[in-house]
Parts: structure tokens; C-alpha cells; sequence
């Protein structure tokens, strides 16, 4: 069986709109490229981050939770509520002893 075409063929009038349209919408786009300022509306996706830097931030969570643990640890020998070590922590803070 023979394919069939349903649609009629362009004449050359079309096939030539057709043309000028894809011409205008090509030019207007090297023409917003070759502007310096312009800051173009491209989508992207999240920022990438180098290997070190993924291991860098492995390497911080792994200090904080390791902090924590002992914080708790240290809470819990001396029998202080998280109240009262938070207001430590805010008073060494404000005497510039911790950063």
C-alpha cells in the first residue's frame, strides 16, 4: 500500500516565508549575542560544583555532627539544659572569645 500525503506540498512562496522567518529569528539572535550587556534569559540548571569543593562540604558536615555529639556528651556529664549552653555560647560570642 502506498503511503499517502495528506497535507499539500508548499508552494514556493511559503517555502520562501518559511525561510525569512527562520533568516529574521537567526540574525536577531546573533545580534543578542554580540551584545555585551545584554544578559541573556537562558535557563540554567543548578550551579556545578567541583569535586574538592563537594569534599570540602563532606568534610564541614562531618565536623559538625562530630561537634554536636560532643556538645551533647559534654550536656549530658554536667547535666546542662540546651538553654544554658545556648546562653554560653552567646556570652563567649559577645566577649569576641568564639567566632
Amino acid at each position: 500500500m502506498k503511503y499517502q500525503n495528506s497535507r499539500k506540498p508548499m508552494d514556493e512562496r511559503e517555502k520562501l516565508r518559511k525561510f525569512r522567518e527562520l533568516d529574521d529569528a537567526f540574525a536577531e539572535a546573533l545580534r543578542e549575542l554580540e551584545q555585551p550587556d545584554n544578559a541573556l534569559d537562558i535557563p540554567t540548571g543548578p550551579p556545578v560544583r567541583s569535586l574538592e569543593t563537594l569534599d570540602e562540604e563532606e568534610r564541614q558536615r562531618e565536623r559538625e555532627a562530630l561537634f554536636e555529639q560532643r556538645l551533647q556528651a559534654l550536656m549530658q556529664d554536667y547535666a546542662q539544659p540546651a538553654e544554658s549552653v545556648s546562653h554560653l555560647l552567646a556570652t563567649l560570642k559577645s566577649l569576641g572569645k568564639i567566632a
